[in-house]
């Protein structure tokens, strides 16, 4: 090769290592503490209705040493939501419960709702990211168990949040009365979908204002049932936004079935013709063996339910 082509071969191959390391010190040493929170109105309530602001979390995934992570979540009870849903994968360690007590206790007396993610249920371990590409990621075959009874303990009875674990429930939020089902988690085939459609059928007889769906991973089958179902709105978490996104682009990878452009934000699935809001969290963390985000910063979303258009509140 003459001199010439090989010393713009050096600068070619030295500016894509460059560029690679910039990106990853961005990555794991800035962007994955760039906490932000997302602003939506979504018009679902009946007319009449005051708003009602709804704090989506999600995939936390927490370690006890994450104490940047922990104040933001804490800091996040000053938005004054009412009502949070928490679409799982709490925990990122087998002592990630201390971390949570840290980031949710300020958010105690707040109703809420949560569902299970597998990592509510099974430490993380380290997994080769480049297999994301060929599909949804599989269960391993052998899995270091959390307490998760614990997590649920301080979930429901300290801090009063409805488990919607292939359940439903109501509570009362914003002077509303909220309807509420969920599955847990469908990654892992976890969902059990036909349980619901009796007990939605029984949670309609108390008349609720609004009727919201939870699921940790927005699969198809999960996403078409709740929109038959008769949900309001729909709240997920799993896909951590592609947690690696290409600017312009967006997310390479979803693990799971759902649209890659909808892999985060506010979005509508539509099924037999029915469009109903739904919002895909990012989420807030990462595993502890994949300590990164790019182009997809971790967030909350806080969501402003007003009454549908032409029906606004006074």
């Amino acid at each position: 090769m003459p001199a010439a082509s090989t010393r713009t071969a050096l600068t070619v191959l030295g500016t894509v290592g460059a560029v690679g390391a910039g990106a990853a010190i961005w990555g794991i040493g800035i962007e994955r503490y760039l906490f932000t929170v997302r602003f939506h109105e979504v018009p679902v309530l009946p007319a009449g209705a005051a708003p009602i602001r709804v704090l989506h979390l999600s995939d936390a995934h927490m370690a006890p040493w994450q104490h940047r992570k922990q104040r933001w979540i804490a800091a996040l009870a000053e938005l004054q939501p009412d009502l949070i849903v928490n679409t799982g994968d709490n925990m990122g360690h087998d002592d990630g419960l201390r971390g949570l007590r840290a980031a949710f206790d300020p958010l105690r007396g707040i109703p809420g709702l949560f569902v299970h993610g597998s990592n509510d249920h099974a430490s993380p371990s380290p997994r080769n990211p480049f297999k994301y590409f060929l599909g949804p990621s599989k269960a391993e075959p052998t899995w270091e168990p959390l307490d998760t009874q614990a997590l649920d303990r301080y979930l429901t009875d300290e801090l009063g949040w409805l488990d919607l674990n292939n359940r439903t429930g109501s509570v009362d939020a914003g002077g509303l009365r909220i309807g509420a089902f969920g599955v847990s988690d469908a990654h892992r085939g976890w969902d059990r979908l036909e349980v619901l459609p009796d007990l939605v059928a029984g949670l309609r007889a108390s008349e609720p204002d609004v009727m919201l769906g939870v699921t940790h991973a927005p699969y198809r089958r999960v996403l078409d049932d709740f929109v038959d179902l008769g949900a309001d709105a729909i709240f997920a978490g799993h896909t951590h936004g592609g947690q690696v996104r290409v600017p312009g682009f967006g997310a390479l990878v979803a693990n799971c079935d759902i649209p890659l452009k909808q892999a985060r934000g506010l979005s509508e699935w539509t099924h037999l013709g029915h469009a109903v809001p739904l919002n895909v969290s990012a989420g807030l963390g990462h595993s502890i063996y994949a300590p990164v985000r790019f182009a997809c910063r971790p967030e909350a979303s806080l969501l402003t339910l007003i009454p549908r258009r032409g029906q606004q509140h006074p």
